[in-house]
């Protein structure tokens, strides 16, 4: 009588598949043991994480797709991070992505963990066809406010792309640019090229804001990434403005009041 695999053997080839249908699946299920009853259930719980993200990605290319089929190929999509901070610039990322892009588990930033943030980061600039920058700090916040700056990083972004794109999706903003475009609320839960743009502007301001923390410690910008939490403030009033708060913002403009 042949001896069964191991429990190990059986979680190490589960692993490998990824279709329902695979004929070992149902050798396995007539496995008695308790341990091979488990891995099963774990392999269709991940199985299952992998078709939601697979449905995840189709419904989030809707909107590329349909540009793609009127015959334009270069979508840039737009997102802006740091628009709430007290401190540091707001950073704005146009992303545009190839048409057979399918880099699982993109979404809005805000829902990624930041060890996932910095994987997708890695893929998305290994695939992208072009990644622009753009970023406006403090002083160019507190002169033309939050929302101008937003929009001038975003036209900035644009302008760093490395080729024109014939389409802009953009995250719940109309820019002034004579380039089509389409504002899409929550668009970064709803375009993969605005999350990705997402997660390079999230990704690239965190950077800054870790180094803005070696630079002005006591606020916790490396944790905090410039917005009012217990620290941040207690910093603002325990050590007063730094050169990248921003003088506009209520906090900070009732410190250096405080101040006189």
């Amino acid at each position: 009588m042949e001896k069964p695999l191991s429990i190990a053997a059986i979680k190490a080839i589960l692993n490998e598949i990824n279709q329902p249908l695979d004929e070992r699946i149902s050798i396995f299920r007539l496995d008695q043991r308790k341990g091979v009853s488990v891995a099963l259930k774990s392999w269709g719980k991940r199985l299952e994480k992998q078709r939601e993200k697979e449905r995840k990605l189709k419904v989030m290319l809707e909107n590329e797709e349909l540009i793609w089929a009127n015959g334009l190929s270069w979508i840039a999509g737009i997102d802006e991070v740091g628009r709430g901070p007290l401190a540091g610039p707001v950073v704005a990322a146009a992303v545009i992505l190839p048409k057979d892009f399918q880099i699982l588990g993109i979404n809005d930033s805000k829902q990624l963990s930041s060890e996932k943030r910095e994987q997708l980061f890695i893929e998305i600039q290994k695939h992208a066809l072009g990644i622009g920058i753009g970023v406006k700090d403090q002083d160019i916040i507190d002169d033309v406010n939050i929302y101008q700056a937003t929009k001038l990083a975003m036209l900035e972004a644009i302008q760093h792309l490395p080729q024109v794109p014939e389409y802009l999706l953009i995250d719940a903003m109309r820019l002034p640019t004579p380039i089509p475009q389409e504002s899409l609320i929550k668009g970064d839960s709803k375009s993969l090229s605005i999350a990705a743009a997402s997660i390079v502007a999230k990704v690239t301001r965190d950077r800054m804001m870790v180094e803005y923390d070696r630079l002005y410690p006591g606020y916790g910008f490396a944790q905090n990434s410039g917005y009012g939490t217990k620290l941040h403030l207690a910093g603002l009033e325990k050590i007063g403005v730094c050169p990248i708060h921003r003088h506009s913002f209520a906090p900070v403009r009732q410190t250096l009041n405080n101040s006189f």
